[in-house]
């Protein structure tokens, strides 16, 4: 498995426990008051935090455990271009669902968390496409 491909599962791996884990913390905290008036902001920026944490760390010990080296080639950069354009729709509409949450005057938690879904499926899906990519072949047209 190529460097460029490891990195890609620790970046998805690390955005969907992170970001399972934040929701799980919300979630159980929203029993008594309800999910607009739970304190998220503590354990959205733990969930951010860790996941960057967490990917720096792992893609470093996979570096170093690498025999081969992070060389990447002309198809690691082309299917890391694809990913990356796959995942910043989603970041859009994440920003287009904050603005009209914002017009909608909705509460401050519904507005951040509709932009943390969109970071989080950004990340998920642009990994998903890069490991199909990696997987199955990547043809440019």
């Amino acid at each position: 498995m190529p460097f460029e491909e490891k990195r890609t599962w620790i970046l998805g791996g690390a955005a969907v426990v992170s970001y399972a884990i934040y929701l799980v913390v919300v979630l159980t905290r929203a029993r008594p008051d309800g999910l607009a008036r739970v304190g998220y902001i503590a354990p959205l920026l733990w969930a951010v935090g860790a996941s960057i944490l967490v990917s720096i760390v792992a893609t470093i010990a996979v570096s170093i455990a690498a025999r081969d080296g992070d060389r990447k080639d002309q198809r690691d950069r082309e299917i890391d271009r694809m990913g990356s354009l796959v995942g910043n729709a989603f970041v859009v509409l994440g920003a287009v669902g904050a603005l009209i949450l914002t017009m909608a005057d909705a509460e401050r938690f519904w507005i951040a968390n509709a932009i943390y879904l969109g970071f989080t499926l950004s990340a998920v899906v642009g990994s998903t496409a890069k490991v199909i990519a990696y997987r199955r072949g990547y043809w440019p047209w």
